[in-house]
């Protein structure tokens, strides 16, 4: 007896259609899976047994071959213990055949019966929808998250027995809870008013917020550059429904969702270690999964410390950087993460940190320097807009939230956040796809920029005098057009190119 169900394998950020075959035939009792699964999907055999007998149900005592097709495609993780249960129940008469066409399902299974949630289920059921499902079947504390898929009936359980009755059922009617958000991560509502000081370092924040531009804050130990970097995101406009569900697949494929988890509303900020390996940060392994660079789609990615991560970690970030998105190759698969991220780094100046403080005296020597520099390559430091220096800041600065009568320090990051969505908005009616200034090809940015006569020359004597690269000269007419949205001007003035110009300070590190 030939039984088929089907179920999904996550390739990269999607899911591909996999058919589950079972096939009963007389010989001696054993179960022979087929069809590239790692060490995690061979182990189903026995889980699927125990499973079985748990729930009341009957085990063939036969010979049984599961097959996972197509057969080139690798399958990894227990979310096949679902589809091939059911498989046997249907191939051994327990469950009618026509009971499972057209329904997905996914899930681990316990041996008692019961279901655990597994990663990636978002992708699954977008997967399922694609393919003209009638339902999808997964653990109970994964369906919230497949029910952000419009139009996707799908049916949630807790243990193997329930999915058999639902199934038995002439046609199920069980709803899964209505979508929630997570809660906010700690600190997310960090504000910016508690900055003291660092006017140069607020409104070069504003700027990278408002035009999406890479941001490298250079300063002493104790300049707030950690405090600066971590206000980033409160600044950003918020999450659209297309970002939050890309936002929501990229976490869930990397298993970071959590049960009974819904859509994410808060804009991603990710802070790895220095010490992390390029698979950790830019992604991969055998079967890829996204790195940090790409659980920051559509929010903050912030390395501290820059100086300290290894060169060749580093220099993979610049293709993503600049293209928005990310391609794995392995031997028998490409897959596609998007990146589209903004870049804060913090690093110091010198190995012991205190190079150009007043008040402070360093004690690196000239090589030092260098070799601490030399870790960053030209390239990499090319493709970040603005590169600012920061000071610690004053004594009056740090003692103004406790002088009584004095007012707060700054603006409230809700005052910056409203002058950001305005020139955003500004941007998107300047060109179709709605994207930022920093996101803009060279063509479009020829066409949006306007420089007004007295700007472009001084933009060209720049550019001669400084010997900037054609890239670092188009990041700062980007900047500059960034700086002119936020005054609301039409036109880029000299004002915004001298503004832009200043925040190239680390073009060329002697």
């Amino acid at each position: 007896m030939l039984a088929r169900c089907s179920s999904g394998a996550l390739r990269g950020l999607e899911a591909q259609a996999v058919t589950v075959e079972v096939d009963i035939a007389p010989g001696l009792p054993g179960l022979l899976m087929v069809g590239l699964a790692d060490a995690a999907a061979q182990e189903s055999r026995e889980r699927v047994r125990a499973a079985l007998r748990n729930a009341g149900l009957k085990v063939p005592l036969t010979r049984v071959v599961v097959n996972l097709a197509p057969a080139d495609l690798p399958k990894a993780g227990p979310g096949f213990d679902l589809p091939i249960a059911l498989g046997l129940l249907v191939a051994s008469r327990q469950l009618a055949a026509e009971r499972v066409e057209g329904v997905w399902s996914a899930g681990e299974l316990g041996l008692d019966g019961g279901l655990r949630p597994i990663r990636g289920v978002l992708a699954l059921a977008l997967a399922a929808h694609r393919h003209g499902a009638r339902a999808l079947v997964v653990p109970a504390a994964n369906a919230v998250e497949a029910a952000l898929v419009a139009g996707l009936r799908v049916w949630g359980a807790d243990h193997l027995s329930e999915v058999v009755t639902l199934l038995r059922d002439p046609w199920p009617a069980r709803v899964p809870t209505p979508p929630r958000a997570l809660a906010p991560a700690p600190g997310a509502r960090a504000d910016l008013a508690e900055v003291c000081g660092q006017h140069h370092g607020r409104r070069a924040l504003e700027i990278a917020a408002a035009g999406g531009h890479h941001l490298l804050l250079v300063g002493a130990p104790g300049s707030g550059k950690t405090m600066l970097a971590r206000r980033l995101a409160p600044l950003l406009p918020p999450l659209a429904h297309r970002e939050a569900l890309e936002v929501t697949q990229l976490h869930s494929v990397a298993g970071l969702l959590g049960e009974g988890a819904g859509l994410r509303q808060e804009r991603p900020f990710r802070s790895p270690h220095h010490g992390c390996s390029a698979a950790a940060l830019i992604g991969g392994g055998a079967l890829p999964r996204p790195g940090e660079l790409s659980l920051a789609h559509h929010g903050v990615l912030f390395l501290d410390e820059l100086a300290e991560f290894r060169r060749e970690v580093l220099d993979q970030l610049r293709q993503p950087l600049e293209e928005g998105e990310l391609w794995i190759s392995r031997a028998r698969q490409r897959c596609r993460f998007p990146c589209r991220v903004l870049l804060v780094a913090a690093t110091n100046p010198c190995p012991c940190g205190w190079y150009g403080d007043p008040s402070q005296s360093c004690r690196c020597g000239e090589a030092q320097r260098r070799r601490h520099w030399g870790r960053l390559s030209g390239p990499l430091l090319d493709r970040i807009d603005l590169q600012v220096v920061m000071r610690r800041p004053e004594a009056r600065d740090l003692g103004s939230p406790y002088r009584e009568g004095t007012p707060a320090a700054g603006e409230t990051s809700a005052v910056v956040a409203g002058r950001v969505a305005a020139a955003r908005q500004r941007m998107e009616r300047r060109n179709r796809e709605g994207l930022a200034n920093g996101q803009l090809t060279g063509q479009a940015l020829a066409g949006v920029v306007a420089p007004e006569p007295d700007a472009l020359r001084l933009w060209e004597r720049a550019l001669s005098q400084r010997r900037l690269s054609a890239r670092g000269a188009e990041r700062v007419l980007r900047v500059a057009r960034t700086i002119a949205d936020l005054a609301g001007q039409a036109r880029v003035s000299t004002a915004a190119i001298a503004e832009a110009l200043g925040y190239r300070s680390f073009d060329r590190v002697d």
